[in-house]
C-alpha cells in the first residue's frame, strides 16, 4: 500500500484512509525494517503523526489541502529540518540541530506531506555505497548481503523497504540515480538549479542537486512538482516558470522522438554485458512505441570521471573548512596545550580528525592538494576547461537528439565490503552518471529489468537542460510498455 502516493492521496479523498492510519502504517514499516536495512539516522514519530492530525484536521475542516497531502516522505540526512538532527552521517555533526528549514523540506510542509525521518547516507555524500556512514552501513532490500548504492542509500533503500512512497536525495555524481539503479526504483536529478540547495548541506556546490525518488515515474513527477521553484535566497537557483509535470504524462506515444544511444558504451571496459542487454531492449521498447533511435558520440565523456574527481573534491575541500571544531561541529576534548603549532590549531586539527571519516578525509586533501599554490592551473584549471568541452558534447548532441539513452552503473549492487578499501573502483561506480551533473542537465534512473540473480538493472534517460517534462513524459511512456518498476524484493 505504501509504494504510490497518488494512490494515498486517492484512498484519502475518497475517505477509504486517514493521514494518521497511512503515517502509523509507514512507520511500523520503518520499525520492522530497521535493524535488517537501517535506512534511517532519526526517525521523528511523533512530529509525523503530529502532521498527519493536522492534515486529517484540515481535510474534515474542508480546508485547501496541498498535492502530497497526507503522504509519508523521507528525507536525505543532509537536508536542515529545524525539529530534527542533520548530521551527513557524520561524527562530525552528530549533534546539529538546525535553526531553520531547507526550502524543499518547507516546500515539503507546505504541500501537506508528512515527513517520517532523516536516511542514512554516505558521510557528507561522499560515497557510492552507504558504507562510509558514522551511523553504520545500509543494506539493499533486494538483497541484504549488497549495497543500497550512495551516497542516498538510505533514501532509496526505505523506498525499496516499502516503508514510505517517497524519499528526497542528492545528485552530486550520480548519488540519487545509482541507488535507485540498484534498488530498482525510479530516481531523479533535476536540472542545476531547478530544485533550490538553500539548506542543502553542501559537498561541492556547482554539482549538488535535490532530487525525488519513488518506485514510478507519475510519483517521482509529483514530488517533482512539488519541491521545484525559484528560492531568492539561493544564487544558484533559476527564475523559471515550473510546470505542472503530472500532466505531462497522459500519454505513451513517442512518434516524432529521436533518442540517442551512445556509441561508445558497448566498448567500456569492466560493463557488465547484461546492463549492456537491458539498454539494448530498453531502445526496442522505445521504438515500439515510435520513438526514432539514433546512435551519438560524446568525445570527451572518456574525461567525465577524472575530471569529476578534481572538481567535486576542489569544492568539497573549501566547503568543508568551515568545520573546525570552533564554529560549530564537532570539539575535541584532548587540546594539546604544548603543540608547536599553540592550542588552537591543535583544536582545530583534532576536532577535524576526529570528527571526519576516510573517505571524507581523502577527498579533502585531494581538493586541497589541487588546489595549493603552483597546481591550481595544472588541475583545477584544467579540469574547468574540459567540464566547458564536456557541456559542448552534449549541447551538440542535443542539436541531434531529443534524449539520451544509456546505463546508470557498470555493474548491478556489488557485495558489501568489495570496494570499500579500493577507492578507484568505488569511483568508478559514477562512469555514466557524472556526465549528468558536470553539464547540470537532468535525468533519471528507471527500473529496466534484471540480472541472472534478480537483482534491478537501471537505464538512465538524459535530457537538455529543463526539459524535465521530455524527460518523465518518455520515462512514464517506458513504464506504460514494461513492468519492471512494479517488481518489489520478496522479504
Amino acid at each position: 500500500m505504501l509504494d504510490s502516493a497518488l494512490e494515498l492521496v486517492r484512498l484519502q479523498e475518497n475517505g477509504d484512509l486517514t493521514a494518521v492510519e497511512i503515517a502509523e502504517k509507514a512507520l511500523a514499516s520503518v520499525r520492522d525494517t530497521q535493524d535488517s536495512i537501517n535506512a534511517f539516522t532519526h526517525v521523528a514519530a511523533e512530529q509525523a503523526i503530529e502532521a498527519a492530525r493536522r492534515v486529517d484536521a484540515k481535510r474534515a475542516a474542508g480546508e485547501p489541502l496541498g498535492i502530497l497531502a497526507g503522504v509519508p516522505v523521507a528525507v536525505k540526512d543532509v537536508l536542515c529540518t529545524n525539529d530534527m538532527p542533520t548530521t551527513c552521517s557524520s561524527r562530525m555533526l552528530k549533534d546539529f540541530r538546525p535553526p531553520y528549514d531547507a526550502t524543499v523540506v518547507s516546500k515539503l510542509r507546505e504541500a501537506d506531506a508528512v515527513i517520517i525521518g532523516k536516511t542514512n547516507m554516505d558521510e557528507f555524500a561522499m560515497g557510492a555505497s552507504t558504507e562510509t556512514s558514522a551511523f553504520g552501513l545500509t543494506r539493499n532490500p533486494w538483497d541484504t548481503n549488497r549495497t543500497p548504492g550512495g551516497s542516498s542509500g538510505g533514501a532509496a533503500a526505505c523506498v525499496a523497504a516499502g516503508s514510505v512512497p517517497l524519499s528526497l536525495g542528492t545528485d552530486t555524481g550520480g548519488s540519487i540515480r545509482q541507488p535507485a539503479a540498484f534498488c530498482g526504483i525510479t530516481g531523479m536529478k533535476p536540472t542545476y538549479g531547478r530544485v533550490s540547495r538553500y539548506g542543502l548541506v553542501a559537498f561541492a556546490s556547482s554539482l549538488d542537486q535535490v532530487g525525488p525518488m519513488a518506485w514510478s515515474v507519475p510519483d517521482v513527477a509529483l514530488l517533482l512538482e512539488a519541491i521545484a521553484g525559484f528560492e531568492p535566497r539561493d544564487s544558484t537557483s533559476l527564475n523559471q516558470f515550473v510546470p505542472k509535470y503530472t500532466d505531462v504524462l497522459q500519454s505513451s506515444d513517442l512518434r516524432g522522438l529521436r533518442i540517442g544511444v551512445l556509441s561508445e558504451t558497448a566498448e567500456t571496459a569492466g560493463i557488465d554485458p547484461a546492463i549492456m542487454d537491458v539498454v539494448n531492449e530498453a531502445a526496442k521498447v522505445f521504438q515500439s512505441q515510435g520513438a526514432e533511435i539514433v546512435e551519438v558520440n560524446l568525445p570527451h565523456s572518456k574525461y567525465w570521471v577524472p575530471t569529476y574527481y578534481v572538481i567535486a573534491p576542489c569544492e568539497a575541500s573549501s566547503n568543508l573548512s568551515r568545520y573546525d571544531g570552533a564554529h560549530y561541529g564537532h570539539r575535541t576534548d584532548s587540546i594539546d596545550m604544548h603543540s608547536p603549532d599553540g592550542p588552537l590549531v591543535s583544536a582545530y586539527c583534532r576536532s577535524r580528525e576526529e570528527g571526519f571519516g576516510s573517505e571524507v578525509k581523502r577527498r579533502i586533501m585531494v581538493g586541497t592538494y589541487a588546489l595549493s599554490e603552483g597546481y591550481t592551473d595544472k588541475y583545477y584549471n584544467q579540469a574547468l576547461k574540459v567540464r566547458r568541452l564536456i557541456k559542448g558534447d552534449f549541447d551538440a548532441a542535443f542539436s541531434q537528439v531529443d534524449l539520451l539513452l544509456g546505463p546508470v552503473t557498470p555493474s548491478t549492487a556489488f557485495p558489501l565490503g568489495d570496494k570499500i578499501d579500493d577507492p578507484l573502483q568505488m569511483y568508478l561506480c559514477d562512469l555514466f552518471t557524472v556526465g549528468a551533473n558536470l553539464a547540470g542537465l537532468p535525468a533519471i534512473s528507471l527500473p529496466g529489468g534484471s540480472d541472472s540473480s534478480g537483482l534491478p538493472i537501471g537505464i538512465q534517460l538524459q535530457a537538455p537542460a529543463l526539459e524535465e517534462s521530455r524527460l518523465l513524459f518518455a520515462a512514464n511512456a517506458f513504464q506504460t510498455a514494461t513492468d519492471h518498476h512494479q517488481k518489489r524484493p520478496s522479504h
